[in-house]
């Protein structure tokens, strides 16, 4: 299942910088863009994956 995530992102004096817009409190830099999707990626999957086993199951539900 893919989570289609948006950030905002600038460039800092070494670094480019950037936030999910809609988790705020993910934040990362990287000395590119892509590294800095890179690690914001990795930090959205770390904090929602971060009790989850590594063998586990996803299934999309209605609310």
């Amino acid at each position: 299942m893919e989570a289609h995530l948006r950030m905002v992102y600038w460039k800092g004096e070494h670094y480019w910088l950037g936030k999910l817009l809609d988790h705020p409190e993910i934040m990362s830099q990287g000395e590119t863009l892509e590294e800095l999707e890179e690690n914001l990626r990795d930090a959205y999957r770390e904090m929602v994956l971060d009790d989850v086993p590594a063998e586990h199951s996803i299934k999309e539900i209605v609310v």
